[in-house]
């Protein structure tokens, strides 16, 4: 079947809320057909980040914070963000002196609620991406694919996590069985056994990523993040507050799940700051940061390799079928920069025989790798082809995700 390629700029703006990543692709695949891996070719031409001004991020956590808030802070809000996507492309293009032919943007997630839950007497799951897309197209002059998640969650999934579709098409190995794992303000994994099909890969959020981390580091040091974990490399962590918090309910629900702000924001970093009453900031910061690599260790051996994370101290053998199966995790996000939490990851793993890499050494910067998955999304949806992953989000179908804006 005949290959066109086309360049697709992806945008991307987190849980973090601190800024935006612009990922220019070039894609190639059939114009017809469903997908497989074998049809795709994708490759990265260039990438960029714009950091959110303080006012600007200060509005964005604010929203995603607030209990109740102003229809037009939001209405306003949704427009500036949609002028900052356009500006954020148009300097990636400048710089690499390329010119997308369409845009996926993910947008900024402001509330995401997988489950559903009672409202006003009906059942409901909901999820909201602000970041006005006909802005984009009329700057641009070039389509634009955004608000992927709605689809997915009307045909019975949770949204969340649709990264998974990138990780299949660029990781899966015909001999090592990998587990991908973003660390952005959530932390997400995809496990990608060898020779995978798409209903092999399993995906989940396994609990926050950066989140809490940025946010004790902001209240203690008046840092929007701990630089490459130097604050939590001085502290000590306190193992019982990260066991008290492990039991909690979303870290023993089975897949599929999904987290954010709901599950680990302003009111999650009060509590956790309650229970380290009494410690040093810089233990407070390093236990933050434990928190996030147990709970994603954890994740990997009750969900992946279904084995209980206390087996290893009651000294249970290793079974070798296991070691074959997943051999590698590979980290990418703005945690796989901190290097004290990708130690703690080696620590972690090391007893598994699971080898901890950087999705860079596979060609994709771990800053890029979420824009460059909405790029893909974005070209399948223009194709008519669905992307969603229904074994990641729980979906009962497969489903063509996002809603395009024309020129």
């Amino acid at each position: 079947m005949r290959k066109r390629s086309a360049i697709v700029a992806g945008v991307m703006s987190g849980t973090s809320a601190d800024g935006v990543d612009v990922a220019l692709v070039r894609i190639a695949g059939p114009d017809e057909g469903r997908h497989s891996r074998s049809t795709r070719d994708v490759r990265l031409l260039g990438h960029a980040s714009y950091p959110y001004s303080s006012s600007v991020r200060a509005a964005v956590l604010s929203a995603m914070n607030a209990r109740s808030a102003g229809v037009a802070d939001l209405a306003r809000l949704n427009s500036l963000l949609g002028e900052l996507y356009a500006d954020a492309v148009l300097s990636t293009q400048q710089q690499f002196r390329l010119k997308a032919e369409l845009v996926g943007c993910h947008g900024q997630t402001l509330y995401h609620q997988g489950e559903q839950r009672r409202f006003l007497g009906r059942k409901i799951s909901t999820t909201w991406q602000t970041g006005e897309a006909a802005t984009i197209a009329a700057r641009l002059g070039v389509p634009v694919v955004s608000d992927f998640r709605p689809a997915d969650m009307a045909a019975g999934g949770k949204g969340a996590p649709l990264v998974p579709y990138l990780d299949y098409l660029w990781f899966c190995d015909s001999q090592v069985g990998r587990i991908v794992q973003n660390i952005g303000g959530i932390a997400n994994l995809t496990a990608i056994p060898p020779s995978a099909r798409p209903k092999d890969v399993t995906a989940f959020d396994t609990g926050p990523g950066n989140m809490v981390i940025d946010a004790v580091t902001q209240e203690l040091f008046e840092k929007p993040f701990d630089r490459d974990g130097k604050i939590a490399a001085s502290g000590r962590v306190l193992d019982s507050v990260v066991n008290r918090i492990l039991n909690r309910q979303f870290f023993l629900a089975k897949p599929p799940k999904t987290a954010g702000r709901e599950e680990f924001g302003r009111e999650f970093v009060r509590d956790f700051r309650r229970q380290c009453n009494g410690l040093r900031k810089q233990d407070v910061v390093a236990t933050a940061t434990f928190l996030t690599a147990r709970s994603i260790s954890d994740a990997v051996e009750k969900f992946i390799l279904h084995r209980s994370p206390t087996s290893r101290k009651r000294g249970e053998k290793w079974g070798t079928p296991l070691r074959r199966r997943f051999r590698e995790i590979i980290l990418s996000g703005g945690g796989a920069r901190n290097s004290t939490l990708l130690a703690m990851l080696e620590e972690q793993f090391a007893p598994l025989g699971i080898t901890v890499r950087l999705s860079d050494e596979f060609g994709l910067p771990s800053e890029a790798k979420e824009a460059v998955a909405f790029a893909v999304l974005a070209y399948e949806t223009w194709k008519g082809r669905p992307s969603n992953v229904p074994a990641a989000t729980g979906a009962t179908r497969s489903a063509i995700l996002g809603k395009v804006s024309y020129v």
